[in-house]
């Protein structure tokens, strides 16, 4: 029988928008993933000296972003255990809770070009069936040059085509505090969550 094919989309989330949703769907349908869970991660170590939303908030905004699509789930491995939360830590927690389960790690290529400089990226590779990249057209990606720092990935990346989106966190956050539009790049339910919260107010 099939493994089943489980993918892994991490992130601050601060906000969930729209480009995160049409991603996560794109990598579920291109990839044949049965599901997709959202990691979120309280205070990532690359983001060490940002300012960053409570915890509290970004997780409802994810649940809320999410509540609608039964093949996304939240999932709880990096809020529940203490800091630092590095990829690989959270990976092995992930193998342990689903077994023989395909898993495979989301993220956009310019965490790929990053990978090399991850916190015990061979030892991260080990653990996943797949690394799936979202990439956007017209990027660039020194393949050659990865496949020469990891050699082990060449056999589990897959490319994901994602439509380019000009949407992100920091804009919709900096468009928040300067009173400007932002309303169609996030879920309805999400921008009431915001202008109620007022989470990006200064």
């Amino acid at each position: 029988m099939e493994k089943n094919r489980i993918g892994i989309f991490g992130g601050t989330f601060d906000p969930p928008h729209v480009g995160h949703l049409i991603l996560a769907a794109e990598a579920r349908d291109q990839l044949k993933l049965d599901c997709t869970i959202w990691v979120l991660t309280p205070n990532p170590p690359h983001k060490q000296g940002k300012e960053i939303s409570s915890l509290e908030h970004r997780l409802n905004m994810v649940e809320l972003a999410i509540s609608e699509d039964d093949g996304f789930a939240l999932s709880r491995v990096d809020i529940d255990r203490p800091g630092p939360h590095y990829a690989v830590d959270m990976a092995h927690i992930l193998r342990e809770t689903y077994g023989d389960k395909e898993l495979i790690y989301l993220m956009g290529g310019d965490s790929l070009d990053d990978l090399p400089k991850w916190y015990k990226t061979k030892e991260f590779l080990s653990v996943l069936d797949g690394i799936g990249v979202m990439r956007r057209p017209g990027d660039d990606i020194d393949l050659s040059e990865l496949y020469t720092a990891l050699p082990e990935l060449k056999d589990k990346l897959n490319f994901v085509t994602a439509p380019l989106l000009e949407i992100s966190a920091e804009q919709i956050r900096r468009r928040a505090r300067q009173n400007r539009a932002y309303r169609y790049y996030v879920l309805p339910k999400i921008y009431e969550y915001i202008r109620e919260h007022q989470i990006y107010q200064d």
